[in-house]
């Protein structure tokens, strides 16, 4: 009977962390703020010790863009100048756990927007390829990369659990924030707690 009822476990899939653009810009005081984007840091910091200690892979993802690009307003983009590479502002907040084992993911490298941490990268490829099944996604911002990166990892056959105490919005429309969770779960993504997550 034991062994049967052993069987009938459903073994956990392996998981990793993203961590969404944590970068100096978006954080208060940045060229992008996003409000309140700092309170991500905390609930996030958590999570990564709990995924290294776990020997899960953690992921932190950051805009990296040349000092051109159409992304910016003066190049014919939406957003004004920010996480230009190699400058402050592209920098993770200085609060957010560093550690060799986290694998640091640029974005944004040309004119294309980036939004997504699996735009131009390969990060889809290395998650296979570690057999990870499930990806456990917070940061910066709910209404852009953040949904972004949940919308991708789902079609590339990912489970999300995306983090509502561990993501911000922009609100650039009023309401955005709330349209992007509706979006993720309409395309299955679980939205749950940095807490429930652990």
């Amino acid at each position: 009977m034991a062994a049967n009822a052993e069987n009938l476990v459903s073994p956990v899939p392996k998981r990793a962390l993203l961590v969404v653009d944590v970068q100096n810009d978006f954080c208060p005081g940045g060229a992008l703020a996003v409000p309140r984007g700092d309170e991500v840091v905390e609930p996030l910091n958590k999570l990564i010790d709990k995924f290294l200690e776990r020997g899960e892979p953690v992921y932190k993802t950051r805009d990296w863009h040349p000092p051109e690009t159409k992304h910016f307003v003066a190049y014919g983009g939406t957003w004004p100048v920010h996480c230009v590479q190699n400058t402050e502002g592209a920098e993770f907040h200085p609060a957010l756990r560093d550690d060799p084992r986290i694998i640091v993911v640029s974005k944004g490298l040309g004119d294309n927007d980036g939004y997504s941490a699996f735009d131009g990268t390969n990060l889809a490829t290395e998650l296979q390829e570690q057999g990870v099944e499930e990806v456990v996604v917070g940061g910066l911002a709910t209404d852009y990369c953040v949904k972004h990166t949940v919308l991708d990892a789902r079609k590339h056959g990912f489970k999300v659990k995306a983090l509502i105490d561990a993501m911000q919005a922009v609100d650039l429309q009023n309401g955005d924030g709330e349209r992007a969770l509706e979006e993720m779960r309409a395309a299955g993504a679980q939205i749950t707690s940095a807490a429930r997550s652990v």
